[in-house]
């Protein structure tokens, strides 16, 4: 790959190395910009590592911008930053880090290029090219990073021991970017993973969950939850996940492997849908199913009610994993909650009070509850697959037919409990709910139509049998 002219063809590169010249400062582009560079993939973010003071030299090509460009400096980490467009540059002088057994912040002191490319955690993060006039679009592969990138492995530049124990998040990013590359992670590096998962410990939720985030949105996230599963690092932090691994057997009764049935969900979903919380209800959805297991001598194993447990283990384990505590929380709840109920939707008999109460309860999610009914289809027998989706070609054309008939998706009472209190001249109270459950359940069973008008009437009915009346400005 010519370097030289693939530097060319990005403005800033021109810039930056005219302005280390001026400074007398050896510079190069390091890290995931190289990467992706020579995988062509995209980016829009510029690491530089310069021997001396990487806040100087982003200021000199600040300069060269003119006032409308600032610079964003971190002295606590020696960096600055400028944006120009929707490109991040960054600059830092190189360094050398040494750490405590008991923080990931490293003590850092300056260093050389090789210093600096010995402290970055993997072989394809640790390339650089220089951007001096002299050598520019020279590459410095001090680890073999292009031939790690040829072979299609993950590998630390150094003793992995070290560099996991050194930086613990260092092992999730390893599992990430296997999982985004499609790349093994080599044997003496996965070993240090496993002899270091215990150091986890040592790293904040919200770390740990950025990454796992970014496993669970590449194309295949199975792949990168088995490196987390047989290295033990899954065990570290989503122990509930961990238990859905493994069968119970009772003579010729067995039940599947819910931890290897949703890693196939997952998949299934991540075909159809780049939601990143639709894939956190995959991996949700049966979730409660170690904890509802029970063997019936006649029916075998059972998993009676862990739709609910699912959905009431649901906060807890958003809250614990640092995961937003808000509508995308009760998004996921309210998929687990109700990924069993299509299900029923299949059979003939099925009535249309059925499918309005579906509607009614999953709102403007029910798209993404068919996904995940879909994708929850899972088994070795491609016919029995097939027949089931067919049913849920029928079940999604029912649904169809109900809502646009019927209008239920996002529901809203066509009596609201404001005008109950104003028609009958009531506070609020046990009694105004009543009246707005009954008139919603009638809709729901069909008894009336969702319009406002037969709504009144059997409000009138229910307040008579009460007897609730009128106020004189409602006579």
């Amino acid at each position: 790959m010519n370097f030289k002219e693939a530097l060319r063809e990005v403005e800033v590169f021109q810039r930056v190395s005219e302005c280390a010249e001026e400074l007398g400062l050896e510079t190069y582009v390091v890290g995931g910009y190289v990467r992706d560079l020579i995988l062509k993939r995209p980016s829009k973010d510029i690491d530089f590592v310069c021997l001396g003071s990487g806040i100087d030299l982003a200021r000199r090509v600040a300069a060269t911008y003119g006032a409308h460009v600032p610079v964003s400096v971190f002295k606590n980490f020696g960096t600055a930053m400028i944006k120009l467009d929707d490109w991040e540059v960054e600059f830092v002088g190189a360094r050398k880090e040494s750490y405590r057994t008991d923080s990931r912040k490293p003590y850092v002191e300056a260093g050389t290029l090789q210093e600096d490319q010995e402290r970055r955690d993997l072989t394809i993060n640790a390339l650089a090219i220089a951007v001096n006039p002299e050598n520019f679009g020279e590459l410095i592969d001090p680890f073999d990073g292009m031939r790690d990138m040829k072979r299609k492995i993950i590998r630390t530049p150094t003793d992995p021991n070290i560099t996991f124990s050194d930086d613990p998040l260092r092992m999730m990013r390893a599992v990430r970017f296997a999982a985004q590359l499609n790349y093994d992670i080599e044997p003496d590096t996965f070993d240090g993973i496993t002899s270091n998962v215990h150091r986890l410990s040592i790293i904040s939720g919200e770390r740990i969950i950025d990454e796992l985030n970014k496993i669970i949105q590449t194309d295949k996230p199975s792949y990168g939850f088995k490196l987390l599963f047989i290295s033990g690092l899954l065990q570290e932090f989503f122990p509930e996940m961990v238990d859905l691994q493994g069968v119970d057997s009772v003579g010729d009764k067995t039940h599947k492997d819910n931890f290897y049935h949703t890693l196939q969900v997952l998949d299934n979903v991540a075909t159809v849908s780049d939601n990143l919380w639709l894939r956190w209800a995959a991996i949700m959805h049966d979730i409660a199913k170690p904890a509802t297991k029970r063997f019936n001598k006649k029916s075998g194993w059972t998993f009676h009610g862990h739709e609910d447990k699912g959905a009431k283990m649901t906060p807890t384990i958003f809250r614990r994993l640092k995961l937003p505590m808000d509508e995308r929380m009760k998004y996921v709840q309210n998929l687990v909650k109700l990924h069993l109920r299509p299900i029923a939707l299949v059979k003939d008999e099925v009535t249309d009070s059925a499918l309005r109460r579906v509607l009614f309860e999953a709102g403007n999610d029910i798209d993404d509850l068919m996904k995940l009914c879909r994708a929850d289809i899972t088994s070795k027998n491609n016919t029995k697959v097939k027949r089931f989706l067919a049913n849920f070609d029928r079940v999604e054309a029912k649904l169809l037919e109900v809502e646009e008939k019927d209008q239920l998706r996002n529901f809203q009472p066509p009596v609201s409990g404001d005008e109950i209190m104003t028609i009958f001249g009531l506070k609020p109270s046990k009694v105004v709910g009543e009246l707005k459950e009954e008139i919603k359940e009638a809709i729901l069973d069909g008894k009336i139509q969702n319009n406002k008008i037969e709504a009144l009437e059997l409000l009138f009915q229910l307040a008579k049998v009460r007897g609730l009346q009128k106020t004189e400005n409602n006579r």
